[in-house]
């Protein structure tokens, strides 16, 4: 398990690592900035750099966690990359379903893959399925999402790079919003994240504003009008 500074949970579990560009949020990539890193510090798991890699051998790490903890599954990929077998994707479930003292957060930008396969998982309480909405151009992922039996249901709104419009939210039961950060990163205008923020006020959903982002993003900090959003689903305690 390795502790992250990712605002929203607590530490990372990555069975696999790697992936490949699917939208404009994918541009700029955090991920494939440090898997290179890693790479060229001989880090074993990522001898591959940024290829799409399985690591059966991480299957096990969550059985031998000892606290309960809020787990991000997949930072370093998307677990439901189209070039993942069916078979592993189970396999990792499975261990998220026998350790229900961990709440696994799941984040995709492959709605379609989820739509294909959500029925045949088995979501149970502590797995968390979200999905990337970084513009107007992939709302439909909302709709993907929805159809899930996860018990709870959220979008991650970063890199937010476009006005959103109007959401659904009916289903929802929590939102993130950021900018994007490091180089070349593209602008968020404040009010993007205020449209949201008050659909999230109005459908009664909890908002959590990660960052402004930029290049200098702990100087941006993470203020919004003035205050620190950092709310979380009413269900994270069943």
């Amino acid at each position: 398990m390795n502790t992250t500074k990712i605002e929203w949970t607590d530490s990372t579990w990555n069975p696999v690592t790697g992936c490949t560009k699917v939208s404009a949020g994918c541009a700029h990539c955090y991920a494939e900035r440090m898997a290179s890193r890693l790479k060229a510090m001989n880090i074993q798991k990522y001898k591959n750099g940024f290829s799409l890699s399985l690591h059966p051998e991480s299957l096990d790490e969550p059985y031998s966690w000892k606290k309960p903890r809020m787990v991000f599954v997949n930072s370093m990929s998307d677990l439901f990359h189209k070039d993942i077998d069916l078979s592993y994707l189970k396999k990792v479930f499975n261990v998220m379903n026998e350790n229900p003292q961990h709440c696994f957060q799941v984040l995709t930008k492959r709605g379609d893959v989820l739509e294909k396969y959500h029925s045949i998982l088995k979501w149970t309480p502590n797995i968390w399925m979200g999905v990337t909405i970084e513009s107007k151009d992939h709302i439909g992922r909302i709709k993907q999402l929805a159809k899930t039996d996860a018990v709870v249901k959220f979008l991650s709104c970063e890199p937010l790079l476009t006005p959103l419009g109007r959401l659904s939210l009916s289903k929802i039961d929590w939102v993130i919003v950021g900018g994007e950060s490091g180089p070349g990163a593209r602008p968020m205008k404040k009010e993007w994240v205020e449209d949201i923020h008050r659909q999230c006020l109005d459908a009664k959903v909890p908002f959590f504003f990660k960052q402004w982002g930029g290049t200098r993003k702990k100087l941006a900090g993470r203020l919004l009008n003035g205050r620190v959003y950092s709310q979380m689903p009413k269900k994270l305690n069943g």
